[in-house]
């Protein structure tokens, strides 16, 4: 079970913030998401330095659509990865399980209590609906107060989710992101950008470092010449390996063909940091 919120952490999670909270000051870096603690445990075998969780990874896993699982399995889930490896680990909490600045507060004493050192809180909801600017920045700055409280340093990262949401607006998610700087967000994230230019457009009109959403067309060089600190795969490794789960199951099924079957790996092989 999680510690409360209100303990102090552990030395072993104070190391975690702090590491964490380092690697926004440094050289780019990039953030993986692990869905389950195996595919944590593999990337921290392979040398990553963080690791994020993916809501809609996650919910894979409980067979369900992104946005469907609950608050309580999410932190179980947290404490799981969290477990898993040595590596600081931020959590994505959607819209913070709740419209209200109060839920977003909340939310993040909870996976704080499940040993995350950071966390994310997105300016829309599963009703389809993105927040009025006041009501979002409300929100962040909610989330905000709770995360600076904590005897530890949590990364908090607020999201400006247009581009995912069908609303490109390049200048209105400018507009959110500097208005959740001034809420003091650690870290913006406007998931969704395309190209170079709109990177690097929303990393010159903010001062924080500013979290890219990999996108299959632009290297991870590209992207942080930009101008971005943090790139982030979201669902992405999750999906990889489920098309290639179901092309060897096809192939069982059509064919009769067990080639695409792979041999085990174990997890604490260190060969594994030495692969690709």
């Amino acid at each position: 079970m999680a510690r409360l919120s209100s303990a102090l952490p552990t030395s072993e999670q104070q190391r975690k913030a702090e590491a964490f909270a380092a690697l926004h000051a440094g050289e780019p870096f990039v953030i993986p998401n692990p869905w389950d603690a195996g595919s944590a445990r593999i990337l921290a075998a392979l040398g990553f330095r963080a690791l994020a969780t993916t809501s809609s990874g996650f919910a894979f896993t409980l067979g369900r659509d992104d946005g469907e699982t609950t608050l309580d399995e999410i932190v179980d889930h947290v404490a799981a990865v969290d477990a898993a490896t040595p590596l600081p680990v931020s959590v994505d909490l959607e819209n913070g399980h709740g419209d209200e600045p109060e839920a977003c507060a909340d939310a993040i004493s909870r996976v704080a209590a499940a040993g995350a050192v950071g966390a994310s809180i997105e300016d829309w909801n599963r009703a389809n609906r993105i927040y009025e600017p006041a009501h979002a920045v409300e929100r962040v700055a909610a989330a905000v107060e709770r995360a600076h409280a904590l005897p530890f340093p949590f990364v908090l990262t607020a999201r400006a989710e247009n581009f995912v949401h069908d609303r490109p607006d390049l200048d209105d998610t400018i507009a959110r992101l500097q208005a959740f700087e001034g809420a003091g967000a650690d870290v913006l994230f406007a998931p969704g950008l395309r190209t170079v230019d709109e990177i690097r457009t929303v990393c010159a009109s903010v001062s924080k470092p500013v979290n890219v959403l990999a996108v299959r067309a632009l290297s991870f060089a590209e992207i942080a010449e930009a101008g971005a600190q943090r790139v982030s795969v979201g669902g992405g490794l999750t999906w990889t390996a489920v098309n290639a789960f179901v092309a060897a199951a096809r192939a069982i099924r059509d064919d009769g063909d067990f080639s695409g079957l792979g041999s085990s790996a174990s997890l604490w092989d260190p060969g594994l940091s030495a692969a690709g």
